[in-house]
């Protein structure tokens, strides 16, 4: 009983610091959101994206989901909101915990038709989750996903606007 309690409790540190040691698979994820008004009568929404760091397999990879809902309780105004809408996922070492973070990898996708043709969007799938390219883990590195959404409004007349996103809680050892 002695060391279960130990064990918790270190477990329990470790996430608290924002640090999770890597196991044969380790995941560490952070969540954000953020509201877009948009001009007219178009639908106020509500923007969500989970960072996610996972190493399993020898291998460690950043991935970023996004899920959004509209604010208001019926749409009046059912045409395009953005111009554009996309992600880039980073997949972020660094060699000690204080360090500076340097991108690894990175992927852009392009949510822009999945966003204006849906309003809601609870589900995790291939078309709403954007993964930067794995890479072999090393565990004397410190690993975190990050990410940073740029989008334009349609009709705002105020060009892109860049949401730089929480990322992930770092995974080592």
């Amino acid at each position: 009983m002695r060391k279960l309690l130990t064990t918790a409790g270190l477990a329990a540190s470790a996430l608290a610091t924002g640090v999770l040691l890597a196991s044969p698979a380790a995941a560490a994820t952070a969540d954000s959101s953020f509201e877009v008004y948009f001009p007219g009568n178009k639908p106020e929404s509500l923007y969500h994206v989970a960072n996610t760091a996972t190493a399993a397999n020898g291998k460690i990879t950043a991935k970023s989901v996004v899920s959004w809902q509209i604010l208001v309780d019926q749409v009046i105004d059912n045409s395009k909101r953005f111009t554009s809408f996309k992600i880039t996922t980073r997949l972020e070492s660094r060699p000690g915990k204080d360090s500076a973070d340097v991108v690894e990898t990175k992927k852009t996708c392009d949510l822009t038709q999945l966003v204006n043709d849906e309003y809601t969007w609870f589900e995790i799938t291939p078309a709403n989750t954007c993964t930067a390219p794995s890479m072999t883990y090393d565990g004397e590195v410190w690993w975190s996903s990050d990410s940073t959404i740029v989008y334009d409004i349609e009709g705002d007349g105020k060009g892109a606007v860049t949401k730089d996103l929480q990322g992930s809680p770092l995974v080592h050892g």
